[in-house]
């Protein structure tokens, strides 16, 4: 079992940014792949970046490429979305999420492990 543990959530202002972590313990994997994923009220979940685990091969959703930068410390198992000139668009949900492969992916059906997400809220 793989837990995941989400922070760094919390209420900005359109143009702001935040970075959100996400923690993994129990039994991680070197090879896992990780993603973030958010969802909206009344919306489907919706993938927003992903990240190979061993040699940070990276993938965006085309509503934050650019904005969003997804990183890892592996030191740390702790994976890291760097969320800059954000949207009220941007409001959502956002969860971590694991895989137990090493290919990124962008379907959330591909990822195992979830955490409990943490709240971001852009006002405009």
């Amino acid at each position: 079992q793989v837990q995941l543990v989400e922070s760094g959530g919390g209420l900005v202002q359109a143009g702001g940014s935040l970075r959100l972590s996400c923690a993994a313990s129990g039994r991680t994997s070197s090879n896992a792949a990780m993603g973030w994923f958010r969802q909206a009220p009344g919306k489907e979940r919706e993938f927003v970046a992903t990240i190979n685990w061993n040699d940070g091969i990276t993938l965006y959703a085309d509503s934050v490429k650019g904005r969003f930068t997804i990183s890892r410390d592996n030191t740390q198992n702790t994976v890291y979305l760097q969320m800059n000139s954000l949207k009220p668009e941007d409001t959502a949900n956002y969860y971590c999420a694991a895989r137990t492969a090493s290919i990124a992916s962008a379907l959330a059906n591909n990822y195992a492990y979830w955490g409990r997400g943490t709240q971001v809220t852009v006002s405009s």
